[in-house]
């Protein structure tokens, strides 16, 4: 194994903020990045090559179309698993017995993030607002949960309870009564034990074994024995992801999350270590992007060789590398100022201030998922314990979008009361905009009520 490196990009390069853009486009949901494994089984699957959307587009369409049977088939041809409509919903009896013979550490664990969670996302979820007018109006903005929410949770790698965590106790926080959660039936999704013991721990008992865009497909349309939902929520592959995309519409879903990202924001007081352990912690996702920036150019130096050393120690250490070789990168910029403008233009999924005045960048970063503040706040705080969801926007998109919390299982609607002194107090102003608009009928309707 040769000394690991890693691309530079410096400031006095004249396109260095065009090389920062365009490795960030790598994992964009435009990219398309599919394993060599997922393009090959596309074909074997479909009999040609087909893009990610070409793929999502054929098997969502089928699904909607032909229901269970297409479901099914799905499941066999992509996950080489059979099931029957009598296995494709885990049963409670098994989500017992793995809740009962699960270690008792794991399911206290699971306990005392819930409660984090919990704590965090109940003080978030929004109230009633009422305006009352005396004798004339009273207005308000009523807030109700979703009915039922479907919650997709990866299964291909790993295995992913925090996911569990961070999709359902939100839901619970906002008060929705139907939870459906989707996992792939691997070794690491539905027929993992941890992950039934911590939906039986949630109380969460419907959980079916199905993943990939056909489980997206049967929660936004509805297949025999899955009821359809109202919102889909979670994180995925690029095919989950771009399925969601093609559902919306038909239902709700959190945001488009693509593969994970870090941007470390650092100084000279940052610790080598530490920063190289945070790079490695997102490569281990493979594919992410890890990316360090710094105006201290002694720090790039030490922390490629921190990244050497702690690669050559880690079980998942080759796949970090090579992960950090193709979508990571040390930049260097030429100021605070010109690192903040960067990470703004790039609006990471994670954000870790490692500065010794990193309380006092924060109100400067416009566009982040998630912003960890300080040298003792790694992104695995908020990866699992914290509170904040860990569903967050990624490829920029944090520029508009943001990280999933109780309030996105919220719907609002406008309640409208009005005595006959209130109606006639408004009744000019409405005349006059029903005229400039050529709408007659809607002053009529006003002055009906007001002879």
């Amino acid at each position: 194994m040769g000394k690991f490196t890693m691309r530079r990009i410096a400031h006095s390069a004249p396109d260095a903020a065009d090389q920062l853009k365009k490795l960030c486009g790598q994992l964009s949901l435009q990219a398309d990045v599919v394993s060599p494994r997922g393009k090959a089984l596309t074909e074997q699957v479909f009999g040609q090559a087909l893009t990610p959307a070409q793929v999502v587009e054929r098997i969502c369409s089928d699904v909607r179309k032909q229901g269970l049977s297409a479901l099914l088939q799905y499941t066999e041809k992509l996950d080489k698993v059979t099931l029957t409509p009598a296995t494709l919903r885990v049963s409670a009896a098994e989500i017992d017995a793995a809740h009962k013979q699960a270690d008792p550490a794991f399911l206290a664990t699971i306990k005392r993030v819930r409660t984090n969670i919990l704590s965090f996302q109940l003080g978030l979820v929004h109230r009633d607002a009422i305006l009352s007018r005396r004798d004339h109006s009273e207005l308000r903005l009523r807030y109700r949960p979703m009915r039922r929410v479907g919650v997709c949770v990866p299964g291909g790698a790993a295995a992913y309870p925090s996911t569990i965590l961070m999709t359902v106790c939100p839901a619970q926080a906002a008060g929705v009564p139907e939870i459906a959660l989707v996992m792939p039936p691997t070794k690491t999704g539905a027929n993992n034990p941890d992950l039934l013991a911590t939906c039986k721990e949630l109380g969460v008992t419907e959980v079916y074994r199905v993943g990939g865009a056909q489980a997206v497909a049967a929660l936004a349309y509805g297949v025999e024995g899955l009821e359809a939902v109202d919102m889909i929520v979670g994180p995925g592959n690029i095919f989950v992801t771009l399925a969601k995309k093609h559902a919306f519409g038909q239902v709700a879903i959190d945001c488009l999350a693509g593969p994970s990202e870090v941007v470390v924001v650092a100084d000279e007081s940052a610790s080598p270590e530490y920063i190289a352990a945070d790079l490695i912690a997102q490569a281990e996702h493979d594919p992410a992007s890890s990316i360090l920036i710094t105006w201290h150019e002694p720090l790039l130096d030490q922390v490629e060789a921190a990244l050497d050393r702690q690669l050559k120690k880690l079980p998942r250490g080759e796949l970090a590398r090579a992960c950090l070789e193709r979508f990571g990168a040390l930049v260097l910029a030429r100021d605070p100022n010109q690192a903040i403008a960067w990470t703004n233009r790039i609006g990471p999924e994670h954000l870790h201030l490692a500065t010794n005045n990193a309380e006092g960048l924060v109100d400067k970063i416009e566009n982040a998922g998630a912003i960890f503040v300080g040298h003792f706040a790694p992104v695995a705080l908020g990866d699992y314990v914290a509170g904040p969801s860990h569903v967050l926007p990624t490829g920029g998109t944090a520029r508009w979008a943001s990280g999933l919390s109780a309030n996105d299982f919220l719907r609002r609607s406008s309640v409208m009361t009005f005595t006959p002194q209130g109606l006639e107090s408004l009744a000019d102003d409405v005349r006059v905009l029903a005229a400039k608009e050529g709408l007659t009928a809607h002053s009529a309707s006003v002055d009906i009520r007001l002879k």
